[in-house]
């Protein structure tokens, strides 16, 4: 009789640990952005300080994330937003920590399961390239390494490889000062077009089909837009 009620009381037990995992696995999550704040951005050692807007990223009450700018819908559950942080700037002989806002890469939210992850973007320079979202596509300016080539690139997110990276100029980024890879590139929509212009007046314009990229010339660009 006892074996027979521990089986029903242990029975009871599982039930109900299932059913608050359930309901655990299924809350909604509340994700909401504080209070816009200015923060001294120090980009490099040689440049003056300027200032940037932040604001928190806050799921479930908690502060998971600083952001920057303005967040782009991609579907009704998913958003990208970038990314800001502090670093610590401080030598071993200091006593105190020496914070520091710097600017990241970009951050995918997910409204459903709350989950925030980084977004990997090749070629992605933090400091000269400025994004421009369109769906799920974002076009930029890359730089490669040693600054001396700038590439029109294209990613798209959930793949690894980027959509386009073509080579805009091999004279490096002409501008020092931030987002000046080159100017932000234009989307327009039936057909999906894309546009990259550089610094020096150079520009390039490639249509979009999924994964496929073709490159459009000036006259095809002007019946286009006709």
């Amino acid at each position: 009789m006892r074996t027979y009620r521990g089986k029903i009381a242990l029975a009871i037990v599982l039930s109900a640990l299932l059913a608050a995992k359930g309901r655990a696995a299924s809350r909604t999550h509340i994700i909401s952005f504080g209070k816009w704040t200015s923060a001294t951005w120090l980009a490099t050692e040689n440049d003056k300080p300027m200032i940037m807007k932040v604001r928190p990223l806050i799921i479930d009450g908690r502060i998971r994330e600083y952001v920057l700018g303005l967040p782009h819908d991609v579907t009704d559950r998913l958003f990208v937003a970038r990314r800001a942080f502090r670093v610590n700037d401080s030598l071993t002989e200091d006593s105190t920590p020496q914070w520091q806002w710097q600017r990241g890469g970009w951050l995918l939210v997910d409204r459903t399961t709350g989950r925030v992850s980084s977004i990997n973007l090749p070629e992605f320079d933090t400091f000269y390239s400025t994004a421009s979202w369109y769906r799920d596509y974002v076009a930029y300016c890359g730089v490669s390494d040693d600054g001396k080539n700038t590439y029109a690139m294209v990613a798209q997110i959930g793949r690894r490889k980027p959509v386009l990276k073509k080579p805009l100029s091999n004279s490096g980024v002409i501008e020092s000062g931030p987002d000046s890879g080159c100017v932000t590139p234009s989307w327009q929509r039936t057909p999906v077009r894309v546009s990259f212009e550089t610094a020096d007046g150079g520009k390039q314009t490639f249509a979009i089909r999924g994964h496929v990229v073709d490159m459009v010339n000036d006259d095809e660009e002007e019946e286009g837009s006709k």
